[in-house]
């Protein structure tokens, strides 16, 4: 067998891993580049494989650096199955056509304003493209074994989000372990990872290799910024990716003001795709934490504004309220107007919870800096711009290590370092062979590694 790394190398986004075995091959995974534009414009690159040999995609989950790239393949000509959990297939169907739709009103937005370099900006795939792309998706339960070409493929549970799996292939006697995100022991709302089998080789993500999770109350440091903001009299924005993070966020919120620990103030799901996901929630009751009724409790004191003139309309709002609106790493979507509006203002905080990949808006402003760009247009920052950790999804590196060492596998396994940044990969590697008999390096965009 042979894995081509085409992605998810070096970066946090953009993970596609090319498995060949005799005449047979599967891509893992199939996400977009996001972050530095030099990755971006990847995506606007003919693919690094032949995508019309390709017997199948293997998808580990739903969130668009693992998936996002699968409409971009369907308008090329990519008609083969894509297989993933049934949640991942539901999550897609929301994910997918949204991004199509957010880059059609960027295209034209940029278009209006005569913004950026292209006379005619376009759209990477459009909402349209990526709902005929979803005619290729395939469920298969975890545990299911699959039958694709010469390879056998299966997936196990991986926390993180609904449907997250990691990915094991076979064959010929060898078993590659594909870990997609892997989420913490310690959850809101996920239960923990199932441990691995014995493999021959692990493609493990680094995401968080470099940091531990802060020991803290994450609801108190929540309750903390919220409470302050009410303190004084501004609006609390929170770039949010859609799916978990969204619904993490409501839970918790609802929670707070159940229990009396922040005033019961106007809460709103600005993200469309963040309110049909929440719904998903409660058709999987069995991969996650919340019970039915608290799936039910967690919308009835948010209010959801589906329409853009729901959306622009919240600007009207005088007294202390919170914003939910993707994307999370700001990057696009509705919160990107909502912050031209209220950067300027002292009053505002914008409240980061979640990692913020390197070239993105949301890591220019946790940098610091006086203005910050948006559609062209450099806005004044005046708001308080905190990170909340704690609320991330992936598992640091102290939870890999324990992940790893509950597992089955055999001293002197090979794991090579995947989605994350060359720092954070590089101290994971360093933390793993200190504390692991593991051979582990850090993989390198389009590195061969034969077995």
């Amino acid at each position: 067998m042979n894995i081509i790394f085409l992605g998810g190398t070096q970066t946090v986004t953009g993970s596609r891993f090319l498995v060949e075995h005799q005449d047979t091959r599967l891509l893992v995974d199939c996400g977009l580049f996001q972050g530095y534009k030099w990755l971006r414009e990847r995506n606007w690159q003919p693919p690094a494989f032949d995508f019309h040999k390709l017997d199948g995609i293997l998808l580990t989950h739903a969130h668009l650096d693992h998936s996002g790239y699968i409409p971009r393949l369907y308008h090329l000509g990519y008609r083969g199955p894509v297989y993933c959990h049934p949640a991942t297939v539901d999550l897609c169907s929301i994910l997918l056509p949204d991004a199509g739709r957010i880059q059609e009103e960027d295209a034209r937005f940029y278009a209006r304003h005569k913004l950026g370099k292209h006379a005619h900006p376009r759209p990477l795939y459009d909402g349209e493209t990526a709902e005929r792309s979803l005619e290729l998706f395939e469920p298969i339960d975890f545990g299911q074994s699959l039958r694709v070409g010469g390879l056998s493929a299966s997936l196990q549970h991986a926390g993180h989000i609904l449907g997250a799996a990691s990915g094991i292939v076979e064959a010929d006697g060898h078993r590659i372990g594909f870990s997609g995100d892997v989420g913490r022991p310690d959850d809101v709302l996920m239960y923990p990872p199932d441990p691995l089998p014995a493999l021959d080789l692990l493609l493990l993500e680094s995401t968080y290799g470099d940091r531990r999770h802060p020991e803290l109350d994450v609801q108190e440091e929540l309750n903390r910024v919220v409470n302050e903001v009410v303190g004084r009299g501004g609006v609390l924005v929170i770039p949010s990716f859609a799916v978990g993070r969204a619904q993490t966020l409501q839970h918790m919120l609802v929670r707070a003001m159940d229990a009396g620990d922040i005033p019961r103030l106007p809460v709103f799901l600005d993200s469309p795709m963040a309110i049909d996901a929440s719904g998903i929630y409660s058709r999987y009751p069995e991969l996650h934490r919340l019970s039915e009724a608290e799936c039910r409790r967690m919308s009835q004191d948010v209010t959801y504004t589906r329409e853009i003139e729901e959306s622009k309309a919240l600007e009207n709002i005088q007294y202390p309220h919170i914003i939910i609106a993707g994307s999370g790493m700001a990057s696009g979507g509705r919160v990107l107007h909502h912050l031209k509006r209220l950067l300027p203002n002292h009053r505002t905080t914008v409240l980061f919870v979640g990692y913020q990949a390197g070239g993105t808006r949301g890591a220019r402003m946790l940098a610091g800096g006086s203005s910050v760009k948006i559609h062209g247009e450099y806005i004044p920052c005046r708001a308080r711009v905190e990170m909340l950790d704690g609320l991330s999804a992936h598992a640091d590196y102290r939870d890999l290590e324990r992940w790893l060492q509950a597992s089955s596998l055999r001293a002197g396994t090979v794991i090579q370092l995947v989605h994350g940044e060359p720092d954070a990969a590089d101290c994971l590697r360093l933390y793993l062979q200190d504390h692991t008999r593991f051979k582990v390096s850090v993989a390198q965009y389009r590195q061969i590694v034969r077995l």
